[in-house]
Formats: C-alpha cells, structure tokens, sequence
C-alpha cells in the first residue's frame, strides 16, 4: 500500500435521535468530535415499518404546503 494516502481514523461520539450515544471509530471529522444524526435506525420509517413519522427540521414541508395550499395538495 502506498503510503500517507489513507484518511486518519479516529475516535467520534455518535448521538442518535432519541439522545442516547455511542463511541466508535471513523475517517469523519477530528478526534472527539460529535456526529448528531437526524435519521437513525430508531426513527427512520424504512426500519420502524412505518409506525414513526419524520420531523421537518428545515421547514421544507410546510413551504410547500404553504406554496401550494389552494391547489388541493
């Protein structure tokens, strides 16, 4: 393998949605940094069968709701 071409791998704390954290190692930010996710297993619909619902933490469904009220959407 050549060398001084691999990323640093490091340890990150990772926080899921419902708070709870985790350690882990990975190429994604600096040593001691934390991930916040905003989908993870517990919430995201794709893994609960459905019996969750997304948040909208940007505001993207209501603008669009909010564009296009009086179309019937």
């Amino acid at each position: 393998m050549k060398a001084e071409i691999h990323p640093d791998y490091h340890m990150i704390t990772v926080k899921m949605t419902d708070g709870t954290e985790y350690q882990t190692r990975s190429t994604w930010g600096k040593e001691g940094d934390t991930m916040t996710l905003d989908i993870d297993p517990t919430s995201h619909p794709a893994w609960t069968g459905g019996s969750s619902r997304l948040m909208d933490t940007g505001g993207r469904v209501s603008k669009f709701k909010n564009k296009y009220a009086g179309l019937g959407f």
